[in-house]
């Protein structure tokens, strides 16, 4: 089970429908813009600033978000990366979701050196281990541990580092 907090809807309508009650209008409008930037700035250091600026967003050093990587509206601070990452492009990381009968949060972890391939899309509560690879089109709906390389939808781990290991060692 992914690791997020759960707040159940209230009245007869479903969450998202109550949505400026869990989340300020105004944030919601300044983090849309400021993603809206990121996703369109091609240089690296400046989508880093911005997100970690303006959206609270937790990058290490040399990590590299690639053009239209949508990180979460709601709760972008909720997002950490480590160092010499890539997130591939058009990848949506999020940190919030919006259910019938209740909403979810919780903290996306993304460890060193970690690769995501492209059109990815991370659930909330979830962590990805350090040198973790991630392929293209998954949905990242569990743990990755560290070293392993995973994928698919949903994610599933097609082989660990132990296992690598043993490989080379034959």
């Amino acid at each position: 089970m992914r690791r997020t907090e759960r707040f159940p809807a209230k009245g007869n309508a479903n969450s998202l429908w109550h949505i400026y009650k869990t989340v300020s209008f105004l944030k919601v409008a300044k983090n849309f813009i400021f993603i809206q930037l990121g996703r369109y700035t091609p240089f690296i250091p400046m989508k880093n600033f911005i997100y970690r600026t303006f959206l609270g967003m937790k990058i290490g050093k040399k990590t590299s978000f690639a053009l239209m990587v949508m990180p979460d509206t709601m709760f972008p601070e909720r997002i950490t990366v480590g160092n010499n990452s890539i997130i591939g492009f058009n990848t949506t990381i999020l940190a919030h979701e919006y259910l019938i009968e209740e909403y979810r949060v919780g903290d996306v972890v993304i460890g060193d050196r970690v690769m995501i391939g492209a059109n990815t899309t991370i659930l909330p509560g979830v962590e990805i281990g350090d040198g973790a690879i991630v392929s293209a089109a998954s949905l990242v709906n569990r743990d990755i541990p560290a070293g392993a390389f995973a994928g698919g939808n949903p994610v599933r781990i097609i082989y660990t580092a132990e296992q690598l290991a043993e490989r080379k060692a034959k």
